[in-house]
């Protein structure tokens, strides 16, 4: 299996425990969305305080890029000077977008293998059980839902395969959804089923006109991000087509949670007030360089007092310490030894 799926082995015992109270395979995946969005609202927080600062230093890295096009070590040592005083990070808000997809591919791996994520049963047995009952399939994905739907169908599996008590979990899993079993695909035919990654499609793109509105990021930004998140929800969207109608709920739920999300954190946590509050930090911490200060050298064996900015001051506690350390060392040899010494 993908091991782009390894958060199902958290999120199916999750979807366990919550189906022995719902009792629906469809709502259950509803409310396992829900909470795992309320675990990740934090980090979206976050994301969107990363793409505000960005919003405010991405002028500063332009104009350090032009300015040294021609010289990419210097530009790379100015934009690392760049992060080191203001602790900007570029890569900040990367992490909630990474564990996003982690959780998206956590989900698809559940609904594509529920047998061994939800149930427990390990893929050696689920693949003797498929065998045993003359089930021929040459799609492993789908595999595991077809094997759910013949138990459901009668299908009898010998307790030395699957345990009994686990067949019986099975057969009284209940997956339908209005009368729709949520195991079936799509596909892309027109069928009562395209409804579901239907839907999922239509809240995608609501969802990623709006979260792009109100996340705060300005034109320089918008570019390559765009491109990039656009390219993620196609790919996301095809998959609500070709994987069991499951992950349609998923996607569905996720993308109307992310648009209610996006409303209210652009009205208590406000892209622009981010934006103003790392304006007025960067312009503080500019001031402060500035700033004069006095520091005490010495001059031609004169201990001279002057009045420096701190870019200067460090400028000269550098010099000085390079002069003690030329000082501290001169007596030492610095030339090879030689035969003829």
């Amino acid at each position: 299996m993908n091991f782009m799926y390894f958060l199902a082995i958290l999120i199916g015992p999750l979807m366990k425990v919550l189906y022995s109270f719902i009792g629906n395979y469809a709502v259950t995946i509803i409310v396992a969305t829900i909470i795992m969005k309320l675990l990740l609202f934090p980090l979206a927080i976050h994301q969107q305080k990363s793409t505000a600062k960005m919003s405010v230093f991405q002028p500063l890295i332009t104009e350090i890029q032009q300015k040294y096009k021609n010289d990419p070590q210097k530009q790379q040592e100015e934009l690392m000077k760049l992060q080191q005083e203001h602790g900007y990070n570029p890569m900040g808000g990367c992490l909630p977008m990474l564990l996003t997809f982690l959780v998206l591919f956590g989900f698809l791996g559940v609904v594509y293998y529920p047998v061994h994520y939800i149930f427990g049963v390990d893929n050696t047995s689920i693949k003797a059980a498929c065998e045993a009952i003359g089930l021929v399939t040459t799609n492993t994905s789908t595999m595991q839902t077809a094997l759910i739907q013949a138990i459901h169908n009668g299908a009898s599996i010998d307790a030395s395969i699957i345990p009994a008590a686990t067949v019986a979990e099975i057969a009284n899993f209940n997956t339908t959804f209005f009368g729709l079993d949520i195991c079936d695909i799509a596909g892309f035919a027109l069928t009562p089923l395209a409804i579901f990654p239907a839907i999922a499609t239509v809240t995608m793109f609501l969802s990623y006109f709006i979260t792009q509105k109100l996340s705060g990021m300005d034109a320089q930004m918008q570019g390559s991000m765009k491109i990039m998140m656009l390219v993620c929800n196609l790919m996301f969207v095809t998959f609500c087509f070709n994987a069991p109608i499951g992950f349609s709920f998923y996607y569905s739920v996720s993308n109307i949670w992310q648009i209610g999300q996006s409303f209210v954190t652009y009205k208590i946590y406000s892209p622009e007030k981010f934006k103003k509050q790392y304006e007025e930090e960067l312009a503080a911490k500019r001031a402060e360089k500035k700033k004069k200060r006095s520091v005490t050298v010495e001059e031609n064996g004169q201990t001279v007092t002057k009045e420096v900015s701190l870019a200067d001051a460090n400028k000269l506690r550098l010099e000085l310490a390079r002069k003690r350390e030329a000082e501290l060392h001169k007596d030492e040899r610095t030339t090879p030894l030689n035969k003829e010494q």
